[in-house]
């Protein structure tokens, strides 16, 4: 485990020089439809590009893959649904245990918790921050919790969590030819997520980030699973919202994210595209990191009648 490391890398993170501190201009939250009737929908197999229109050095270059059919989950893993999860269990995320020690490391980071985005200050200019006490029932630390947001996606998840949560489901998580796969030919528009109309598709980062979202998709920080509409395959959150784990590796400590978060904004990453990746170290859950299932027992549909 690189937790410590990963996080005395993120500490030293500092904001860019355009802040704005005016008020922002929030959009009313939208009011979501009820949740969806199908948990899981299938994405038919193809062959396609990976990393098409790749735009950032890692994404590419662009490759053929072949991926077979699967069932994928239609909207990320929520709060309600993890803390069923932990109910039946006992289990404790990472985010909830001693990190390893590291030699040099702020006291901080030496007790239980997590990395928290904080909009930086004169007084601060880095945008990520270890915080005690951060994990998925408090999201941003002690001070913050989940009541009231049974439905918005999980987070401060390491992949190890992940993967336990998948276990006990009896599911599994995509990999990144399965999850490009399923946002790439589900209509996603391939630069931007906003509808033909001009409206946002996806939760993401309206504004000069890091320090003014102006919340005209109605959210500033994560929205209800769900909220926004789905795609051509009936799939949600796929772009947008929160960071999403893969089984794909990139390297030893890490794996490959998917679909960026509602903290992705044009003039910083846009990583709120199909072919657009990250690596995480597996150990370091954030509040923008969640994760959604694939169902591999389940059999293909069957085909329709000639």
């Amino acid at each position: 485990m690189i937790r410590a490391a990963a996080l005395l890398a993120i500490a030293t993170l500092a904001a860019c020089s355009d802040r704005a501190d005016a008020p922002l201009a929030e959009a009313k939250p939208p009011e979501c439809p009820a949740m969806p009737a199908q948990d899981y929908v299938w994405i038919p197999g193809a062959t396609f590009t990976l990393g098409a229109d790749a735009q950032l050095p890692e994404e590419g270059p662009p490759r053929e893959v072949t991926v077979a059919g699967f069932w994928i989950a239609t909207h990320e893993v929520t709060n309600a649904e993890f803390a069923e999860f932990v109910r039946a269990t006992g289990y404790r995320t990472l985010a909830e245990q001693d990190p390893p020690p590291l030699p040099g490391a702020p006291p901080d980071m030496l007790v239980p918790g997590s990395a928290v985005f904080t909009a930086p200050t004169d007084g601060n200019p880095n945008w990520w921050r270890w915080v005690v006490g951060a994990e998925w029932r408090h999201p941003a630390g002690p001070a913050t919790n989940i009541d009231g947001r049974a439905r918005d996606p999980v987070v401060q998840i390491g992949f190890e969590d992940a993967l336990a949560f998948a276990k006990w489901k009896g599911k599994a998580l995509p990999s990144e030819e399965q999850w490009e796969l399923a946002a790439a030919s589900g209509g996603a528009d391939r630069n931007v997520p906003v509808g033909k109309d001009g409206k946002p598709r996806a939760n993401f980062y309206q504004g000069s980030f890091p320090v003014r979202d102006l919340g005209t998709d109605g959210f500033t920080g994560r929205a209800p699973v769900a909220c926004f509409p789905a795609d051509a395959h009936g799939v949600h959150d796929l772009i947008g919202n929160v960071w999403e784990w893969t089984t794909s590796a990139a390297g030893s400590e890490r794996n490959v994210i998917k679909g960026g978060s509602f903290l992705c904004a044009a003039n910083y990453c846009a990583r709120y595209r199909p072919a657009a990746r990250q690596f995480q170290e597996r150990s370091l859950g954030t509040d923008h990191i969640g994760f959604r299932l694939i169902d591999p027992a389940r059999p293909a549909p069957d085909k329709p009648a000639p």
